[in-house]
């Protein structure tokens, strides 16, 4: 008999994309499996979720403000209208299984279902756990996690590592080096450097870079320099539209692959999808986590690869005056290099969204 199962959670592409590879993946293994999203209103889930050919409901929900207290007045009360509509959907729908991604509507669902017996399944994608899912996770029947030592969040006996649910079409490198250099009108013969701070993009990369083009294109570096949208004007115009033919300066990269194909090196933020994608992609990679996130989780997960010798990490407060000088040391360091991609391969966990999928069939089929 087909299964019923509610995804909820959301926020951010870090958590929509792995529940819509986790729901793609149960439709994989079952084409009648029926699946209903739970997100927060007026979050991007409510856009994204059905563009992927899903329905979704959302909850009145948010965290908790830490830097305005006046803005968590309401919160006590909106948490408890969101469990109380979560537990009319669970009675409405009938799900076998709930299965949380993070973000502000997880929280509310996986208790609603708890609550109603319902068993669930916690998707917990960075190295360091998150107050709501060591909470829920005293509860969930499963908890798929992507970093080793995360027993000091959840109990042991939980936990199975899957990784991180990753675009698949966005690693898929093999043979296409010379058509990424062709997209980007690029040499063959030069390095290339990528940086990305995903599609807002990143103040910090972005002012890195800007203090320190000169010094890459002095070096006959290219740079591949994704901005984000809320960048990409001011630096055109601080830059001019042409500035170097070597520096090609894009709002957004439409085809990740292309990007990944065609760097020698990496700049990245450190969320917990992007680390999947990279170890993936057998890169080396310069890690720069954002510190404008909860509980400093793109730190820890930097140094999760740091601890493996898999990547160079550089704090987001020492980028401007350091991020330069290290992507030169590393173009120059072939052996530094090739230890890198070496170790960051090995991390690589590139079929998550199906081991996930059949870990969310089992928790039914044994309920």
């Amino acid at each position: 008999m087909a299964k019923r199962i509610i995804i909820s959670g959301g926020g951010t592409g870090g958590h929509i994309f792995p529940a819509i590879a986790i729901a793609n993946a149960l439709k994989k293994l079952d084409p009648d499996t029926e699946i209903l999203f739970v997100g927060a209103s007026g979050r991007m889930e409510m856009e994204k979720v059905p563009a992927a050919g899903y329905k979704i409901i959302g909850l009145d929900i948010q965290g908790i403000q830490r830097k305005s207290v006046w803005k968590n007045v309401m919160f006590p009360v909106k948490l408890l209208n969101s469990v109380r509509k979560a537990i009319k959907i669970i009675k409405d729908f009938k799900p076998d299984a709930a299965v949380g991604v993070g973000g502000y509507a997880s929280g509310p669902l996986l208790y609603a279902a708890s609550l109603k017996g319902i068993p669930t399944l916690i998707q917990e994608q960075n190295s360091y756990a998150g107050i709501t899912n060591k909470w829920l996770g005293a509860k969930a029947k499963k908890i798929c996690v992507a970093f080793d030592g995360m027993e000091k969040f959840f109990p042991f006996d939980k936990i199975i590592k899957t990784g991180n649910p990753i675009r698949k079409d966005s690693v898929n490198i093999a043979g296409k080096h010379m058509q990424a250099l062709e997209l980007y009108k690029l040499s063959s013969f030069k390095k290339t450097v990528l940086i990305t701070g995903g599609s807002l993009g990143a103040r910090t990369l972005n002012s890195s870079i800007l203090a320190g083009i000169e010094k890459l294109v002095a070096a006959d570096v290219q740079v591949i320099w994704q901005t984000g949208k809320f960048y990409y004007k001011a630096i055109v115009e601080q830059l001019g539209i042409d500035y170097h033919p070597d520096v090609c300066v894009v709002e957004f990269l439409n085809r990740m692959d292309l990007a990944y194909a065609a760097a020698d090196v990496i700049i990245s933020r450190a969320g917990a999808g992007t680390i999947a994608e990279l170890c993936v992609i057998k890169k080396p990679v310069i890690l720069v986590p954002s510190p404008n996130v909860a509980e400093d989780h793109q730190t820890k997960n930097a140094l999760a690869l740091v601890q493996e010798n898999a990547a160079v990490f550089v704090a987001d407060r020492d980028a401007e005056a350091k991020l330069v000088d290290k992507v030169l040391a590393l173009l120059k360091d072939n052996d530094l290099q090739k230890t890198l991609s070496n170790n960051i391969g090995k991390l690589a966990l590139p079929n998550a969204d199906d081991v996930i999928a059949k870990e969310v069939i089992q928790i039914t089929n044994n309920n």
